[in-house]
């Protein structure tokens, strides 16, 4: 507790100077680079794992109801060109026949790439826990299914409750002599429960996704500020998109792409400059242990 407040005490003393610590970590660390790769492979990964997921959970659930769900929340990651992608997800339900067990498998491959080149950058930012932890490589396979699994059942969960939602859309609540409509209500209920889902993955990929134990408070705290980034960044890009990008007159057809890819490198950047203060964090309560040892004080 004692090393904790230091910590804290030193980090708000110089919060300008723990910052540049962060950004010199993050470019030590090629973070662009990283983020750049991990985008790469996400938008290989997302059209096949959310095929995938919707071919799973319309066994159970209506697939226009599905479809709807990955729409709002594919809006949450690629703003203003999630109707394109989650319209191939669609196209290709349609043609699932097609697909053999080979294709499957295929498809299978191609969904876990994200997770495992995510996994190694983490290594990367957390490259001094890499000196005293390992990780069997079977869990390092399992890692991208498992999360791939709880992606459906976050979705199933999400599904069900926007179809209850859907059901009280058309009533009304007479409060203290107000009028409040349920559609409205249902509206912002289904929003910040995608806020909510997302903050619990991100903070769930930082538990998971680094080798050792890492804080909850400091996996929790940093999904948090993931999640509130993005949702404001996302807000400009709609607007960029929207008004001032060229990119459809410049790209043509691969605009979709490109926008895409700009998307998702985005909120890698974001989700790793949030590891890379975790890891700042950790390499900060080493020094104080260090120094603590020897008998200096930082």
């Amino acid at each position: 507790m004692e090393k904790r407040a230091r910590l804290r005490h030193s980090i708000l003393k110089r919060p300008g100077k723990f910052l540049l610590r962060v950004l010199a970590g993050f470019k030590h660390n090629q973070g662009l680079l990283l983020a750049g790769a991990v985008a790469y492979y996400t938008l290989l990964s997302i059209i096949p794992m959310l095929a995938l997921i919707l071919v799973g959970l319309s066994h159970f659930i209506g697939e226009e109801q599905l479809y709807d769900t990955i729409l709002s929340n594919l809006k949450l990651v690629i703003p203003g060109y999630a109707d394109m992608v989650a319209g191939q997800i669609w196209g290709f339900l349609a043609r699932r026949q097609l697909v053999g067990v080979f294709g499957i498998l295929f498809m299978l491959f191609f969904s876990s790439m994200a997770f495992t080149m995510l996994e190694n950058a983490m290594a990367v930012i957390f490259s001094h826990r890499a000196r005293k932890h390992r990780r069997h490589f079977l869990i390092s396979a399992i890692i991208p299914y498992a999360y791939i699994f709880l992606m459906g059942l976050g979705l199933f969960l999400v599904t069900l409750f926007a179809g209850a939602l859907d059901t009280l859309a058309d009533k009304h609540i007479i409060l203290f002599g107000y009028d409040f409509s349920m559609e409205a209500t249902s509206r912002i209920a289904l929003y910040f429960s995608g806020m909510f889902g997302m903050v619990m993955m991100l903070t769930s990929l930082y538990l998971v996704m680094p080798v050792g134990r890492i804080s909850v408070r400091y996996a929790l705290a940093g999904g948090i500020t993931a999640t509130i980034l993005w949702e404001i960044i996302r807000h400009v890009l709609v607007w960029y998109y929207s008004t001032l990008s060229l990119v459809n007159v410049i790209y043509g057809s691969l605009a979709t792409a490109v926008v895409a890819l700009l998307s998702i490198e985005v909120a890698v950047i974001i989700l790793l400059l949030g590891a890379q203060v975790i890891a700042e964090f950790e390499r900060s309560n080493l020094d104080i242990s260090a120094a603590s040892q020897s008998g200096f004080e930082i």
